[in-house]
C-alpha cells in the first residue's frame, strides 16, 4: 500500500512524522536511533510490523506484539537513554496484522542519546543521521530556550551600555508609543524594569540590544549581522561576490536601523501620516521585510557560531538565521504561539511595536508579502537553523529565467549543507521539474547558461527522460545527490562527498563505480589535479 493508505489505516494518529520497521519477531537495533532522532528533531511515529519497499509499504504484521512492545519499552525506561523518554502507544490490525504504533515526542531535554553521547541522531526528512558536533552544542545551548539571554553580564556595569543607542531608544518610544508607561521612568528605572540591567549590571539581552561593541564582544566574540548585496540571482551567476555589505555596528539596535534602511530601497513604500503627526511606512512588502528582519534579531541563537544573515539578490531576499523553531512551523503558524528564545530582546522591540504582542509574526509576512506582489515567502526550516525566502516582483518575461535561477540557488544552498539533507533536495527536484522544463524549451543557441556546472542539470535531466523518478529508480537517491555535487563542483573528493551524503567513503566509491558503469560519469585526469565530467546521451 502506498504512504497515504496507509495512514488511512491508522487514521487515528497525528502524522507529523514516522519510520516503519519490520520487527517480525523482536526490536530491531537501529529503533534507537530512531527514538534518539524524533526526540532530538520534531517526534514522529515509530511502526512496528511494517515493511517499507521503495515508495510502498507491506503490512507484515509482528509475531509476538506483547513481547516487543514489553522489550521497547522496558528498554526506553531502562536507563539505555540518558533522559527518560515518555511515549504514547497503540495497536491496530490490518487486513488481519497486528501492528504496533509508538509516539516519541520532541524532547525538552536535547541531546537525547543511548549509551554514550556519541549515539545522538537527528532526523533530515525521512532518515536519521548521526548529529555533528556543532549540532549538539546547539541541543545543549537550547536547553536554556528562552533564558540564555535573561542571565547577567557578568563584570558589566553601565558603561557597558551605549548612551548614543539608549538615547536613540528612548527617543523612539516616546514617538511611537508615547502612552506605555515606560516613557515616565527615569533612566535608572527604565533599564532595571525593562531588564536592560538587574542591579549594577547588564542582562546579556540588554547588552546585545544597546550594549558597547566592546562590552558585547567580550561575551560574543564574532558578534555582527551579516547584510550582502549580490549582483545575481544567485552567487553561481554573480560576476563579483558582492556589491555591498554591511559595516560592523555596536548593538541589535543600531544593526536595526541600518538593515531597515538598506531594505527599504528593495520594496515600494509608500507614507501617510500618523495619529503623532509623524510619517508612517504603508507598504505591505515592506511591512513583511521588517517583521522578517525583527523577527530574525529577536529567535536568532546569539550563541551560534554562525551569524544572523541577509542576502539581497536580484530577484528574491533571504534571511537566515541561526537556531531551529521550537516547535514545528504548522503548529507555530496555526496555534498563535509566542516562545521568544530571548525574551528581553523581544520585549524591547515591542514595546517600541516592531513586533507583534503575541506570535512568531509568520503569517504577517505570508499575508503583507504575497498582497505585496502575489509571492508567499518560503519558510526552509532545518534542525539548527531557519531561512526565510522572498521572491521580489519581476516582469511576467523574466519569471520563467528568474524562477530557475531561485531553483538553482536553493539546490545549490542544500548541496552546501554537511550532511544534506537527501529527502529534501530530491524533493526539491521533484516539485520543480516544470521550471526546468519551460528553461530547456527556451534555451537559444548560446545555452541556457554561461556556467557549464549549471547547464549540466538540464543535460542530466534530459538524460533521464525528462524525469527525475527514472534516474531515482535506476541509480537512487544518493548516487542522484552525488551526481548533484559533481555538477556543482567537478573536483569534489570521495571524502568530501561522503561528509555532505552522510554515508562512508566505500559507499561513495559504490556509487561511483555505478554511475561509470551507467555511463552517467568520468574521471578526466588522476585523484590528485583531475575532474569528473557528466556524460552526455551516449
Amino acid at each position: 500500500m502506498t504512504k497515504d493508505e496507509l495512514i488511512k489505516k491508522l487514521s487515528d494518529l497525528e502524522w507529523e512524522d514516522f519510520e516503519v520497521k519490520s520487527a517480525k519477531a523482536e526490536v530491531p537495533k537501529d529503533t534507537w536511533e530512531t527514538v534518539s532522532a524524533f526526540s532530538n528533531t520534531s517526534g514522529g511515529w515509530l511502526i512496528f510490523g511494517v515493511k517499507q519497499i521503495g515508495k510502498k509499504f507491506e503490512v507484515q504484521g509482528v509475531t509476538n506484539p506483547e513481547k516487543i512492545e514489553q522489550d521497547f519499552l522496558n528498554t526506553i525506561r531502562g536507563g539505555k537513554f540518558n533522559v527518560f523518554v515518555p511515549t504514547r502507544q497503540e495497536k491496530h490490525t490490518i487486513e488481519g496484522n497486528t501492528v504496533l504504533a509508538f509516539y516519541v515526542p520532541v524532547s525538552k531535554n536535547k541531546p537525547v542519546y543511548y549509551n554514550t553521547l556519541a549515539n545522538t541522531f537527528i532526523r533530515r526528512g525521512s532518515s536519521d543521521q548521526r548529529a555533528a558536533k556543532e549540532e549538539i552544542d546547539s541541543m545543549f545551548r537550547d536547553q536554556t530556550f528562552g533564558t540564555k539571554t535573561s542571565e547577567v553580564a557578568a563584570g558589566t556595569s553601565r558603561a557597558s551600555i551605549n548612551d548614543a543607542s539608549l538615547s536613540r531608544y528612548r527617543d523612539y518610544m516616546s514617538r511611537f508609543n508615547p502612552t506605555v508607561s515606560y516613557n515616565r521612568y527615569n533612566e535608572s528605572d527604565f533599564l532595571q524594569k525593562l531588564r536592560i540591567m538587574e542591579g549594577e549590571q547588564c542582562t546579556l539581552g540588554g547588552l546585545l540590544f544597546l550594549g558597547n561593541r566592546d562590552a558585547i564582544e567580550r561575551y560574543f566574540p564574532d558578534f555582527r549581522i551579516d547584510l550582502l548585496e549580490v549582483p545575481g540571482t544567485s552567487y553561481t551567476d554573480a560576476k563579483i561576490r558582492y556589491t555591498f555589505r554591511l559595516d560592523e555596528y555596536d548593538n541589535l539596535w543600531e544593526y536595526y536601523f541600518e538593515c531597515i534602511t538598506r531594505l527599504r530601497s528593495k520594496v515600494d513604500v509608500e507614507y501617510k501620516m500618523g495619529d503623532e503627526g509623524f510619517a508612517i511606512d504603508v507598504s505591505p512588502g515592506f511591512n513583511a521585510l521588517r517583521e522578517a528582519l525583527v523577527n530574525m534579531l529577536m529567535h536568532c541563537d546569539h550563541f551560534s557560531p554562525a551569524c544572523p544573515r541577509i542576502r539581497v539578490f536580484t530577484n528574491h531576499i533571504e534571511f537566515y538565521n541561526p537556531g531551529g523553531m521550537p516547535k514545528p512551523i504548522e503548529e507555530l503558524k496555526g496555534k498563535d504561539i509566542s516562545l521568544p528564545r530571548n525574551p528581553i530582546i523581544t520585549k524591547l522591540f515591542r514595546v517600541v511595536k516592531l513586533a507583534e504582542n503575541a506570535g512568531y509574526g509568520l503569517d504577517n509576512m505570508e499575508y503583507n508579502w504575497k498582497a505585496y506582489n502575489g509571492y508567499s515567502p518560503v519558510f526552509n526550516v532545518d534542525f539548527d537553523s531557519v531561512i526565510v525566502d522572498f521572491m521580489l516582483a519581476e516582469k511576467q518575461s523574466d519569471r520563467k529565467t528568474n524562477n530557475y535561477s531561485a531553483f538553482m540557488n536553493a539546490l545549490e544552498d542544500k548541496l552546501n549543507n554537511q550532511p544534506a539533507n537527501i529527502d529534501a533536495i530530491i524533493e526539491l527536484l521533484l516539485s520543480h521539474e516544470e521550471i526546468l522544463k519551460a528553461q530547456l524549451s527556451s534555451k537559444d543557441d548560446s545555452g541556457m547558461e554561461t556556467n557549464p556546472r549549471v547547464n549540466a542539470l538540464g543535460t542530466l535531466w534530459e538524460r533521464s527522460g525528462n524525469s527525475w523518478g527514472t534516474l531515482r529508480e535506476q541509480q537512487g537517491d544518493k548516487a542522484l545527490v552525488f551526481l548533484l555535487l559533481v555538477l556543482f563542483n567537478s573536483t569534489i573528493t570521495v571524502e568530501e562527498a561522503s561528509k555532505i551524503i552522510g554515508v562512508g567513503d566505500r559507499m561513495i566509491k559504490k556509487y561511483i563505480r555505478k554511475l561509470k558503469d551507467s555511463n552517467y560519469l568520468k574521471r578526466v585526469g588522476g585523484d590528485f589535479g583531475g575532474s569528473w565530467h557528466l556524460i552526455p546521451n551516449p
